[in-house]
């Protein structure tokens, strides 16, 4: 980095790894250059009327990084802090996320700029009809153009507004539902897209634990079982993430929030954490835990696996030399500046990156999205078939052993898969391979470059290769 006292912004940086890579990639200069930008970008202004009849005035955005695959894909941001730069960041790395795990999309992002917690659900209703339609207009939005989903500050109810919206406008769109992801199962959403993102984290993080000459060189053992973690963030992302971990068998030592921290050397009990947050409106003051000063203290900590599940930019020049953690998976985008990043590599920390580890929440979307396309659920045309096929062997299994399977031994040999479970099954799978790529590009770099280079090494080389083969590119 050219300025080491310069903090990069997020899209900087973004930027910035992007070039990095693109050093280690055999692609024309021209070629990278038409990667690295983005094509379109919308930017809106559109009054809405609240429910005092004032007429009040929204900035939203809508950013389409890549075409090289269609439709475009992204979430949508409700805060009052998003701004363009911020939502060209996002996109971009929904482009190299999306095709490190072989999800056919090109990246986009949307951002409204709206505190939704803090409106009343009409106001945000109003809000997000009115940005739909707006989408429609300019065509932004559809099952073959661009796809939008859930992210911080919006969720399924946003999600059935949208689609909502965008039927009553295209009325007898025969594929409509697929023109978001994230909505309700009874809107055609898909079982396992609200945890998604959260249990990618941990099946990602799973397979970075299995290698054990990786694991040895930062001074730990293979597997997650009592490996300690930290988690910054208790949302969407940040609760599964950490619910997921404890189920592997992870001690979560200490939780995060905006109001800010709670610590047990012992380990917290994720749910009971949340349940607290729930009833009292803070993870302050849980039973048996000790309050941290700071909401930033936490990343500080002594520990296995920090989690930063927030938003971008937490672990910056200002605090980098005081994290000790092992490794760090970032559960959110950018969690993790640059200049912060290139730091903890070259103090041995590995970090996950997010164009990775993230990724569970557009591959499940990338499964809704096939759902609604193919107008049948997950699991309906073969479930029965299984289970009876299963039933015949568990049959066979007990004539040649000679000894009865009990009820439960005989429910779960025979039992078909449901939506959850094949989606479940689709994710893990899809990380456990992702990560394999990633990591053959990183040892065989020789200690060229970290763990997110690689990944954008890897990412970069697949768009490039989708823009030769449809002999867009010499």
């Amino acid at each position: 980095m050219s300025n080491q006292n310069k903090e990069l912004s997020f899209f900087e940086g973004v930027g910035y790894y992007f070039d990095n890579a693109s050093k280690h990639v055999d692609i024309d200069e021209g070629l990278l250059a038409l990667i690295k930008e983005c094509n379109n970008v919308l930017r809106l202004k559109f009054p809405i009327k609240d429910e005092n009849g004032k007429v009040r005035v929204f900035e939203a955005y809508r950013v389409q990084h890549s075409h090289h695959r269609m439709p475009t894909k992204g979430g949508i941001r409700y805060s009052t802090h998003i701004d363009q730069e911020e939502v060209m960041a996002l996109a971009s790395l929904m482009t190299y996320k999306c095709a490190l795990v072989d999800v056919p999309f090109g990246g986009a992002k949307g951002g409204i700029k709206i505190d939704s917690k803090n409106e009343t659900p009409e106001v945000v209703e109003k809000v997000t009809r009115r940005y739909t339609t707006e989408l429609i207009k300019k065509n932004f939005i559809g099952p073959g153009l661009d796809v939008p989903a859930p992210d911080y500050g919006s969720g399924e109810r946003e999600m059935a507004w949208i689609v909502d919206t965008y039927l009553t406008l295209n009325n007898g769109m025969i594929d409509g539902l697929g023109c978001v992801t994230g909505k309700p199962v009874s809107l055609g959403g898909v079982k396992g897209r609200t945890e998604a993102t959260g249990r990618g984290v941990a099946y990602g993080l799973k397979e970075v634990f299995s290698f054990e000459e990786d694991m040895a060189k930062i001074g730990l053992t293979t597997g997650l079982k009592d490996k300690s973690v930290v988690v910054q963030g208790l949302g969407n992302v940040g609760y599964y993430s950490a619910l997921f971990m404890q189920e592997y068998g992870c001690k979560v030592i200490s939780i995060a929030e905006y109001e800010g921290a709670i610590y047990n050397e012992n380990g917290l009990d994720v749910k009971e954490v949340f349940n607290h947050r729930k009833a009292t409106g803070s993870i302050l003051n849980f039973p048996g835990a000790t309050n941290l000063s700071k909401s930033g203290d936490a990343l500080e900590l002594e520990c296995d696996i920090l989690i930063p599940a927030a938003l971008e930019n937490q672990i910056t020049v200002d605090n980098m030399e005081r994290i000790k953690a092992k490794v760090i998976g970032e559960a959110a985008n950018g969690p993790v500046t640059a200049q912060a990043s290139e730091y903890l590599a070259k103090k041995g920390i590995m970090v996950i990156p997010d164009i990775y580890l993230n990724a569970g929440g557009v591959t499940v979307s990338y499964f809704e999205w096939l759902k609604n396309l193919s107008h049948v659920r997950f699991g309906r045309i073969q479930k029965k078939h299984e289970e009876e096929r299963n039933d015949l062997i568990a049959n066979l299994l007990e004539k040649m052993t000679g000894k009865k399977m009990d009820d439960m031994e005989r429910n779960v040999l025979s039992k078909g898969a449901e939506e959850i479970d094949l989606v479940n099954s689709g994710l893990a799978e899809t990380m456990a391979k992702a990560y394999h790529g990633i990591r053959e590009v990183w040892v065989n770099s020789n200690g060229k470059f970290d763990m997110r280079t690689a990944a954008f090494v890897l990412a970069i080389s697949k768009v490039g290769s989708d823009y030769k083969s449809m002999g867009i590119w010499p």
